[in-house]
């Protein structure tokens, strides 16, 4: 049998990492059953994770660092599916007008849109890369959201809640972890407040998401696509996907990839 290409397997070893952050602790014997790969495989997919110190391997399980392997699952996503971000962010950035103010949350998803950013604008984020990113356009006046510093580089709980509220953007974008059947989910309770959050505090809202992240599920649900404007996707996204956020009364955008020659 052919090996797959290395994107999918980056892909399956980026959802591997999710998983095991997410649980905290996995044996590997239920990895394999759970990404249908053979036991071989696996190990191979954790050796390299391990090897760039995202978890530590141990006896017949794996465990997630408590919070270096965040930040490291941070720049490790950040370089996950370029391609298919920089199509997103061509897509979305259409929605941005000269002098608005504009939210993003702190997705490594929207870090190419974010890079596309050009003042005037006003911009209120959570994620300290994308106010770093944007402090280079002295034009740009980033309002930076306090809270409590978490290992993803940003600010969530309730005094980042609170100081959105007392905020109003014209556009709002935002990711999601996790989108099965139009419902949206995050493993992380503040980060799913945060984006509601978002949704009162923007006059017109936007989420971009590419396909990895549809058929998934976790712990905390926080509504549908139905209340959103507008969601940028990628052709990679499957078509029952679609037809479920579309039946939810959204518009929905997919940006098509171009094989490069």
């Amino acid at each position: 049998m052919p090996r797959p290409p290395d994107a999918e397997v980056e892909q399956r070893r980026q959802d591997v990492l999710r998983h095991v952050i997410d649980c905290g602790e996995v044996r590997i014997d239920r990895l394999t059953e759970q990404f249908g790969v053979s036991l071989m495989t696996m190990h191979r997919d954790l050796d390299d994770l391990a090897e760039r110190r995202l978890l530590r391997k141990l006896r017949g399980k794996v465990a997630a660092y408590p919070a270096l392997t965040m930040e490291t699952a941070k720049r490790f996503r950040e370089n996950l599916n370029l391609p298919v971000k920089e199509a997103l962010s061509a897509l979305a950035f259409a929605e941005v007008r000269g002098g608005q103010t504009v939210f993003v949350d702190d997705s490594t998803t929207l870090f190419p849109l974010v890079r596309r950013f050009a003042g005037p604008l006003s911009v209120i984020t959570n994620s300290l890369e994308e106010a770093r990113i944007l402090g280079a356009d002295e034009s740009i006046e980033v309002r930076l959201l306090g809270g409590r510093y978490t290992e993803f580089d940003s600010c969530a709980g309730p005094d980042t809640v609170a100081a959105l509220r007392r905020m109003r953007a014209d556009v709002g974008f935002v990711s999601a972890t996790a989108i099965a059947g139009g419902r949206l989910y995050h493993p992380v309770r503040e980060y799913a407040e945060l984006k509601t959050a978002a949704l009162a505090a923007c006059a017109r809202n936007v989420l971009v998401v590419d396909h990895s992240k549809f058929g998934r599920t976790a712990t905390h649900a926080y509504g549908d696509v139905g209340a959103y404007d507008l969601v940028v996707t990628d052709e990679g996204t499957p078509a029952e996907e679609i037809a479920a956020m579309r039946g939810l009364g959204v518009e929905v955008l997919v940006a098509e990839l171009r094989e490069e020659s």
